[in-house]
């Protein structure tokens, strides 16, 4: 299968190394405006390079295209690929808005074509591996969550990428850029939030949204959560999941399993499942959890499947997130309604 890349940036550079270590797949072609960023990411991996994804379409067919641009364009490149046939896999969030989102899943809907979104954690062995406990009843009754992204960046990270930081394209700060991979894992591993009450602040950062959010949560089952995200903590810790249920809790420490301390007698975590710095550096050294989302996306496109992630679970994290920054606006507690 063929695929093309849109975005000339460090994701677009990860999801090209993620495809390229997949059997049956051939990276094809990267498109973006900024001429001289994928121009220099084509020559190097050997790759045809074109404007906009229109062009690139014009040039080559492909199977597949990969998602790598500002996320408040993500649901334009997405209706564009399917419309020309093409599956689709989307780098995080689907797009920034539900408005926006409900128009990318109608278009693949109604091509026919399949979307998966980049939420590497539903592909990560440990977290599959917890879920199954959480559900299988490991940890009793859940009780309390407490999630942390407590990361830093720099000031060079928000004035070398124009978007980054903007309600337009980046569609939020901490929450929407950074916590979003962690507001899909506790759906993932929980289940749907119905009541959140938030405060949000630009504490560092000379951008336009958040870079530090605090949020109460409330899950469907009844459990109680804290959440907080942002990119002011130097020099920045890894994100920290902590589940507790009448059983003991389970302890998640950046992509590993970091404990599980049970009445019935404590296991040790997991070791590491990739090698990367995500809490100081937006570089991501490692394409392996990348690598599985699209193994995963392969083998549902064969079978005949969802993918980990497709366009409906995808559409979660952002009614969350929208719940969030309402809250957020308003001070007031906010409900979400719930399929």
């Amino acid at each position: 299968m063929r695929v093309g890349f849109t975005g000339g940036g460090n994701i677009t550079d990860t999801h090209i190394r993620a495809v390229q270590g997949v059997d049956g797949l051939q990276a094809v072609g990267v498109c973006g405006p900024n001429a001289a960023k994928v121009g220099a990411l084509a020559a190097r991996e050997g790759l045809i390079s074109a404007p906009s994804l229109s062009s690139l379409l014009d040039q080559t067919p492909l199977d597949i295209v990969c998602i790598g641009t500002p996320s408040g364009v993500h649901a334009d490149e997405i209706a564009l690929a399917a419309a020309r046939g093409c599956h689709v896999l989307c780098e995080k969030p689907l797009d920034v808005t539900l408005q926006r989102v409900d128009t990318a899943i109608e278009a693949v809907e109604r091509a026919g074509v399949s979307l998966g979104i980049f939420f590497q954690d539903r592909c990560t062995p440990a977290f599959l591996e917890a879920r199954d406990a959480i559900a299988a009843g490991r940890l009793g009754r859940v009780l309390l969550v407490d999630a942390r992204v407590k990361w830093y960046r720099a000031p060079e990270y928000y004035q070398t990428a124009a978007w980054r930081g903007t309600a337009g394209l980046d569609g939020g700060g901490a929450l929407m850029n950074q916590g979003i991979h962690t507001v899909d894992l506790l759906l993932y591993l929980l289940g749907d939030v119905v009541e959140v009450q938030a405060r949000a602040a630009t504490a560092l950062h000379a951008i336009a949204v958040e870079d530090t959010l605090v949020a109460s949560i409330v899950f469907a089952s009844g459990a109680l959560g804290s959440f907080q995200a942002t990119t002011a903590a130097w020099p920045g810790y890894p994100r920290r999941v902590e589940i507790t249920g009448t059983e003991g809790t389970l302890v998640i420490e950046h992509d590993r399993i970091a404990g599980w301390d049970l009445r019935s007698g404590h296991v040790d975590g997991t070791t590491l499942t990739s090698a990367t710095k995500s809490a100081s550096t937006a570089v991501v050294a490692d394409a392996t959890p990348h690598r599985r989302v699209v193994e995963d996306f392969v083998a549902a496109l064969r079978d005949r499947r969802r993918p980990a992630c497709d366009g409906r679970e995808g559409r979660r994290s952002i009614a969350l997130a929208e719940a969030l920054y309402e809250s957020a606006r308003s001070g007031a507690l906010t409900r979400i309604a719930t399929a």
